[in-house]
């Protein structure tokens, strides 16, 4: 909730909403997994209309209370079993939503299924060194490599372009966090003004401009960004 949440997290996810925006201007949109709603709503400044799916519906209560706007609607949905019809987006998003579904590959069918021929699917995960199913955090069901992640996507999309997400750093910080191979700075709290003196900005006070999305800089990214474009929907659709 951003309403609760430090400057510099909510930073790291809004990024990926303005990322998105250029498939998304003047557009119908859909949200999926869009959580509470923040940015449906951001989208929406410039779409022509958003849906957002989340299967919490606390989130959505929160959403339509919050973020309500004539070219909004929030929905309690399945995204996994979409209750929308076919080829009726210009462009899905779906961001930090697909390591929490026990089926991606079921996900990323039904993403192909509601877009329109010439829509485009811009879809964010972490960057994992690689694939396993037995994530560190509790919330994921898994977590994959960028290659993984690419080759997912290349099932239903064959055009599948890679961007890394990453905070902006000074070589200095970046340096320090290579040699910090133990993760002392994460488990002591008083080592982290540490990237302040290294001329970076604490993760609180990070803005949007603080944070960069690039084209195939994959191996320092904390997350992996897709735009996905030629779906291919299942005839059985």
């Amino acid at each position: 909730m951003p309403d609760e949440t430090e400057p510099g997290i909510v930073a790291l996810h809004l990024k990926r909403y303005e990322f998105a925006l250029p498939w998304c201007r003047d557009r119908d949109v859909l949200d999926a997994g869009c959580g509470v709603g923040y940015g449906s709503a951001f989208l929406a400044q410039e779409a022509h209309r958003v849906v957002g799916v989340d299967r919490d519906e606390s989130a959505i209560d929160y959403a339509r209370g919050r973020y309500a706007a004539a070219n909004v609607e929030f929905v309690v949905g399945d995204v996994l079993a979409l209750d929308l019809p076919g080829a009726s987006f210009d462009a899905v998003c779906a961001f930090e939503a697909i390591e929490h579904l026990p089926d991606p590959d079921g996900f990323i069918a039904e993403a192909a299924r509601v877009l329109r021929p010439s829509g485009t699917f811009v879809v964010s995960t972490p960057n994992a060194p690689e694939t396993t199913h037995t994530p560190e955090n509790p919330f994921h069901e898994l977590e994959l490599s960028a290659d993984d992640f690419e080759a997912l996507l290349r099932a239903h999309f064959p055009n599948v372009e890679l961007y890394g997400q990453r905070r902006v750093q000074t070589a200095r910080h970046r340096m320090l966090q290579r040699v910090d191979v133990l993760g002392l700075r994460r488990r002591l709290t008083f080592l982290r003004p540490a990237s302040r003196l290294l001329g970076t900005p604490p993760m609180a006070n990070v803005g949007l401009e603080g944070v960069v999305i690039e084209r195939d800089d994959i191996d320092g990214a904390t997350e992996v960004v897709a735009v996905c474009r030629g779906p291919q929907r299942d005839p059985r659709s």
